[in-house]
């Protein structure tokens, strides 16, 4: 299912339409006289996929060697409402996306940098990579939650 960048980046920026989606319809229900749990929920939900949605840009920016630039773009289509699924458009449409992990050395130069290393060890070791992940995004989530949601109660 994540064999390449490109699978993971686009399944998370899938779900992030789909979040935005969800979180969007709770508003309009609250608006409308809904329960105000519907945003609880549907914030919940669009906060976790957003979180993962950001590691997984960062992940993938990092093995493509985007430019800061592209990176930025994004991990911060996240903030607009559906610009991830533009973004991953165009990132594919313009081989940003094209690959595998990284996951032996080459001869380019770069491969011999600490960060490169680091990357290639934690790709080979996909297991620990994803569980460094899940508890950085759920430790993340809870901070977030515990702070309160943006302009207050």
């Amino acid at each position: 299912m994540f064999r390449t960048p490109l699978s993971i980046f686009r399944i998370l920026a899938i779900a992030e339409v789909f979040s935005w989606t969800l979180l969007i319809a709770a508003l309009i229900v609250r608006a409308v006289g809904g329960p105000a749990v519907a945003v609880t929920i549907g914030g919940g939900i669009h906060g976790f996929v957003f979180l993962s949605y950001g590691a997984t840009a960062i992940l993938v920016a990092l093995n493509n060697r985007w430019s800061l630039g592209t990176s930025v773009l994004a991990v911060g289509s996240a903030v607009i409402p559906y610009a991830t699924l533009p973004v991953e458009r165009w990132l594919h449409r313009t081989g940003r996306l094209d690959g595998a992990w990284r996951l032996e050395e080459t001869s380019d130069p770069r491969d011999r940098r600490p960060i490169d290393r680091l990357l290639r060890w934690f790709l080979r070791h996909a297991g620990i990579l994803v569980a460094l992940i899940v508890v950085a995004v759920v430790a993340l989530y809870v901070i977030l939650l515990l702070v309160g949601p943006p302009g207050g109660r």
